[in-house]
């Protein structure tokens, strides 16, 4: 399994901190929400925030595009050290997005909302590296997380196993201690933590709870 804190999540008057925080958990990837104001009713960071990260980490970069537009804006994340970009099949463009995001040398990402079908990946998945199910409507921190959207996973497998592609499956949105060994059950690779890491008293023995409930 692979753990990817959301900074979403985190104090982010003391960002150098917090990445090293997170390091020191054992993670390995940190998830970054990049939101537009349009695709979600919220805004949030932006290219620069993750080339200051870049500054303090040589973990995996995990960026998700919660945005209309992900095309205009995939140059200005690669360039700022992303190593992977996530956009949306609800968004504009994605079979073109995927392509460019591969052209740039990143790990491509296909992303589906809690109300989107899995089968909406299916077109998309031979151009993906990682599809990622949304548990929650994206746009705010600290939701509960939705059980029903985790059936997808099996989808998922199933499509990409007929396509002759492996992906990694990541899910986002209320995922927490009570909750994250379900999730797992269900076919999750990447586990997306925000609040549910954050603001935990022992973060790291929560991330080592979870790998040994599975080992």
């Amino acid at each position: 399994m692979i753990f990817a804190p959301s900074l979403l999540g985190a104090n982010l008057l003391n960002l150098g901190e917090e990445v090293r925080r997170v390091e020191s958990w054992g993670a390995e990837w940190i998830h970054f929400d990049q939101m537009d104001g349009h695709f979600v009713p919220n805004i949030s960071f932006g290219p620069a925030f993750v080339a200051a990260v870049r500054k303090h980490t040589k973990l995996f970069l995990d960026v998700h595009l919660m945005l209309s537009r992900p095309m205009d804006y995939i140059d200005a994340f690669a360039d700022a050290g992303a190593d992977g970009i996530t956009v949306h099949a609800e968004a504009e463009e994605p079979e073109e997005v995927l392509r460019k995001i591969h052209d740039r040398g990143l790990k491509a990402g296909i992303c589906v909302n809690p109300g989107t079908p899995a089968s909406a990946l299916k077109p998309l998945l031979p151009l993906a590296d990682l599809a990622l199910i949304m548990t929650v409507q994206p746009g705010f921190g600290g939701q509960k997380m939705r059980p029903e959207c985790l059936e997808k996973a099996a989808e998922i497998c199933a499509m990409a196993k007929e396509a002759g592609k492996s992906v990694l499956i990541e899910a986002d949105g209320g995922i927490n201690a009570e909750n994250a060994g379900q999730v797992l059950a269900a076919g999750v690779d990447v586990l997306v933590m925000g609040t549910g890491l954050f603001r935990a008293a022992d973060p790291a023995g929560i991330m080592a709870a979870i790998r040994g409930s599975r080992a």
